[in-house]
């Protein structure tokens, strides 16, 4: 077996998030598919991704992994002979250009070093969420992924709400509850700028996020933002750690995955055995895993 990094952006407009889903349209479903019927599989693909999206997100730098029989690669060779494995991988690129469907790229893809895990061996995921507060609303060509806020938003006052949450804390307050899923995260940047067209754009950085975590963030920072709570108030929210009905979660279509951070070559392994090791510890305190799939089930 070999196996695979792919580097993929998708918009999430169109799509029941990434996680395959019996009768439903996903973004692992899709490529799954692809590769199945590319390379000929025996068996059905099954990607790792570093970030599961729910409906509605998109991501940009997107990363999943998948292990393929090493003579699957064979059926790109096509009638030229038999290619390298970076030709044959540059063919790949390109069949599956041509068979998936627009809304879903992959980009690169190439032969993961050793000890790579797409999801566990991440040091970081970065997400960007995107809102306008044009009197007059969104440009509709950017409909499907700024979100209008019809009250007026002062940067200033969205950041210093933002640098209360900073650090590694219990955001209980802001996470769709899971049974036996802890809360704790370590929220590394959280920052609004507003750009030359007016966009205003949160980035926001951690090591892995709870359900649903961004978007309450950002909808308890819209409030402190446009006057209605004050600046201290998203702080004071997270110091409860109890699910505040004044947070409302922001709408799905503003947030992207803009990029998954790895440490290098050489640590790839050591990163992901620690992690693993965390789940574990976990799993044995914790019926359904208080560091399971929810821990590093991003939006």
């Amino acid at each position: 077996m070999v196996r695979l990094r792919l580097d993929l952006a998708y918009d999430g407009t169109d799509f029941s998030g990434w996680a395959r889903q019996p009768g439903r349209r996903t973004v692992q479903g899709e490529i799954e598919q692809a590769l199945g019927r590319i390379l000929r599989l025996e068996e059905p693909a099954m990607l790792t991704v570093a970030g599961r999206t729910d409906a509605g997100v998109h991501a940009r730098g997107q990363v999943a992994h998948v292990d393929v029989p090493e003579g699957s690669l064979a059926e790109l060779d096509g009638n030229r002979g038999p290619l390298s494995v970076d030709e044959r991988l540059s063919a790949l690129v390109r069949r599956l250009g041509g068979v998936l469907p627009p809304d879903v790229r992959v980009f690169r893809v190439s032969v993961a070093p050793e000890g790579f895990d797409a999801r566990f061996s991440a040091m970081f995921r970065r997400y960007a969420y995107r809102v306008s507060d044009a009197a007059g609303g969104v440009d509709p060509l950017r409909r499907h992924e700024v979100v209008w806020h019809n009250r007026s938003l002062d940067v200033g006052a969205l950041n210093a709400a933002a640098a209360r949450l900073l650090g590694e804390h219990d955001f209980a307050a802001f996470c769709k509850k899971r049974e036996g899923a802890t809360t704790i995260r370590e929220l590394q940047r959280l920052e609004w700028v507003r750009e030359p067209d007016g966009v205003l754009v949160a980035t926001v950085v951690a090591d892995a996020f709870c359900h649903s975590m961004v978007r309450a963030l950002v909808g308890s920072l819209l409030s402190a933002g446009d006057g209605r709570r004050p600046a201290e108030w998203p702080g004071e929210v997270l110091t409860r750690a109890v699910r505040d009905s004044g947070v409302h979660v922001a709408p799905a279509h503003g947030l992207c995955l803009e990029e998954v951070g790895y440490p290098a070559e050489a640590e790839l392994a050591a990163r992901a055995e620690a992690t693993r090791r965390v789940r574990t510890a976990s799993d044995r305190r914790e019926p359904q895993s208080a560091l399971g799939d929810a821990t590093f089930q991003d939006e």
